[in-house]
């Protein structure tokens, strides 16, 4: 067979392998996108769901559609335009009630536990690489245990940013969050039961004591998709909307032209975090209308994003990699649950202190307002708000300061 005769029939046999229901349909694989976000936060409301997250349902969901051969596992038309745009402007707008100030004021002795609960994460992680590199992910091992780091200290938005950061592939970074998220749902389980030991919630001791605690259970209560808040006004808004994605536009334009000028190659979501924590510090006022509707816009962005990671992955990929990825989460998490229950003794944390603070490590900010509210401890209902928001605000600089840890000790093994 002549050499062009070859080349054809090789693209040929590959056109074959790719093709999928909706072929490269650009708008036939966005709607596929869309469903399985949506599909992931429908289902999250149910009994079962909520102990997956959105978050992983969506992905999920993606997954299957690539694997069933509905949309292409490749599509950069489309799942270049969720990396390169969608998800950078996810991550303004769910920062803008980052403030650093606000934090350090209201949240006590938590932010303490917090602090110490992220020590015990960065703990874990290296133990976690140091008795098990991840060598099945080759030369994303180390890439993997950074963006695992920074989730567990702030959330899945750092997860995300660390992993665009480090150039992750698609493929170890849907392997990554599906293993992680189970783990996770076990750590739920037992953080629950050790809150049990934890005192009792103290009755207000007077109407307006009760009716601001009310007021912060409201605002607890209504943080959806995974995304915490400040405790402000919860009311979405198309003015608060549009002018949340205008100025999260133009930080996303100046972060992207700083990291150009500082050569810093994938490191454009780093800087858009630090401007957007700068803002959110110095300008609280002028931010705090924009923070639901902008919070209500990154959900939605998100869930794209986690669909199309799904759809970029490979369930034998995910199959021969989580063996190791399930055993290194357990050791990371373990570990991190064993310091902070360690700071208990060492540095005198209450039981609730360290459950809260935990669960803004591992779980984010609505995870911790959660767990206030479900246990009654609504005077640490906003506070557990706040030091969520703080990993949101930190954990994105951690991971990427471990990664060049975790990098050294992959060549050191």
């Amino acid at each position: 067979m002549r050499p062009s005769a070859a080349a054809g029939a090789a693209l040929g046999v590959a056109h074959h392998a790719q093709a999928t229901l909706l072929g490269h349909s650009t708008w036939g694989i966005w709607a596929a996108l869309a469903a399985a976000g949506c599909a992931g936060l429908w289902c999250e409301q149910t009994k079962w769901g909520k102990e997956m997250s959105g978050a992983l349902l969506s992905t999920l969901f993606g997954l299957a559609l690539s694997n069933l051969g509905v949309v292409p596992a490749e599509a950069p038309h489309v799942y270049g335009v969720v990396n390169s745009y969608l998800l950078p402007l996810a991550v303004p707008l769910l920062l803008f009630s980052a403030d650093l100030r606000r934090v350090l004021r209201e949240t006590g002795r938590l932010l303490g536990a917090f602090t110490w609960g992220a020590l015990g994460t960065v703990i874990g992680s290296l133990l976690a690489f140091w008795l098990m590199p991840l060598r099945s992910l080759g030369a994303d091992s180390w890439k993997v245990a950074a963006a695992l780091t920074a989730r567990h200290i702030g959330g899945s938005v750092n997860y995300v940013a660390v992993s665009e950061a480090l150039e992750l592939s698609p493929s170890a970074r849907m392997a990554g969050l599906a293993a992680d998220d189970l783990i996770v749902s076990a750590y739920f389980v037992s953080l629950y039961a050790l809150a049990k030991k934890a005192a009792g919630p103290a009755p207000p001791a007077d109407p307006a004591a009760a009716q601001q605690a009310a007021a912060a259970d409201q605002a607890g209560s209504s943080q959806g998709g995974g995304h915490g808040g400040g405790g402000d006004g919860r009311t979405i808004t198309v003015l608060h909307g549009a002018t949340a994605l205008a100025l999260a536009s133009a930080i996303c334009f100046v972060g992207t032209q700083v990291a150009a000028a500082m050569r810093y190659k994938g490191g454009s979501i780093t800087v858009i975090t630090a401007i957007t924590v700068t803002l959110a510090t110095l300008f609280p006022r002028l931010l705090a209308p924009l923070r639901a509707s902008g919070e209500g816009l990154a959900a939605i962005l998100m869930q794209l994003f986690f669909a199309s990671v799904g759809a970029s992955g490979s369930i034998a990929t995910v199959m021969k990699t989580a063996p190791s990825l399930f055993l290194w989460s357990a050791v990371a998490v373990s570990t991190h649950l064993g310091v902070v229950l360690v700071g208990e003794r060492l540095l005198g944390f209450s039981r609730k202190e360290s459950c809260l603070a935990s669960n803004a490590n591992i779980g984010g900010p609505t995870t911790a307002a959660g767990m206030a509210a479900a246990k009654g401890w609504r005077s640490s209902l906003v506070p557990a708000l706040l030091i969520g928001i703080m990993g949101y605000a930190t954990a994105t600089f951690v991971g990427v300061a471990c990664a060049a840890v975790f990098q050294r000790m992959q060549g050191l093994g």
